[in-house]
């Protein structure tokens, strides 16, 4: 089991880089052993989905940005949450379009997980053209000082606002 300090520093992470993809690690864990869904429950999830579409066991969506750089800022804001949940999705970045399949490999197919983080896309990509004008070097300084911070000097982190 992860120590209080450390689910508490990944906490802070995905806050402080205002992700909304977040799946946490609580959520991850019971929706980790999640079974497979049935076509008829794919096809009832797939509608609280807008823009995704199923392809070969995958749940499938592909963003369209305006260069190649915001892009990139969007794959990289996929990690963390991609790390708290333990689950992965498979990226294909094409210049400014950005290709995201989802599916949780050990049930063979879509599962609830895969639904849950699809289900978060639309806030986060409303956000993104904010969370790109937002980025600083003082604030990513910030971020890697709590990255190796102790669980006491998290405290005063903690209190600063991004």
């Amino acid at each position: 089991m992860m120590p209080v300090w450390k689910q508490a520093k990944l906490s802070l992470i995905v806050a402080a880089s205002s992700l909304l993809l977040v799946v946490s690690s609580a959520n991850a864990e019971t929706l980790k052993g999640s079974m497979r869904l049935s076509e008829a429950e794919v096809s009832g999830r797939l509608e609280q989905v807008p823009g995704w579409t199923v392809q070969n066991q995958q749940l499938v969506c592909t963003y369209q940005f305006s260069d190649f750089v915001e892009a990139i800022a969007f794959v990289n804001r996929l990690i963390v949450p991609a790390e708290a949940a333990s689950h992965h999705p498979d990226l294909l970045i094409s210049y400014n379009r950005v290709t995201v399949s989802l599916t949780t490999h050990d049930s063979g197919g879509l599962t609830d997980l895969d639904f849950a983080l699809a289900e978060r896309s639309p806030n986060f990509m409303q956000k993104l053209p904010h969370l790109l004008q937002a980025a600083s070097p003082t604030k990513i300084w910030q971020i890697d000082a709590v990255l190796s911070a102790q669980p006491r000097e998290m405290n005063a982190f903690l209190q600063v606002e991004l």
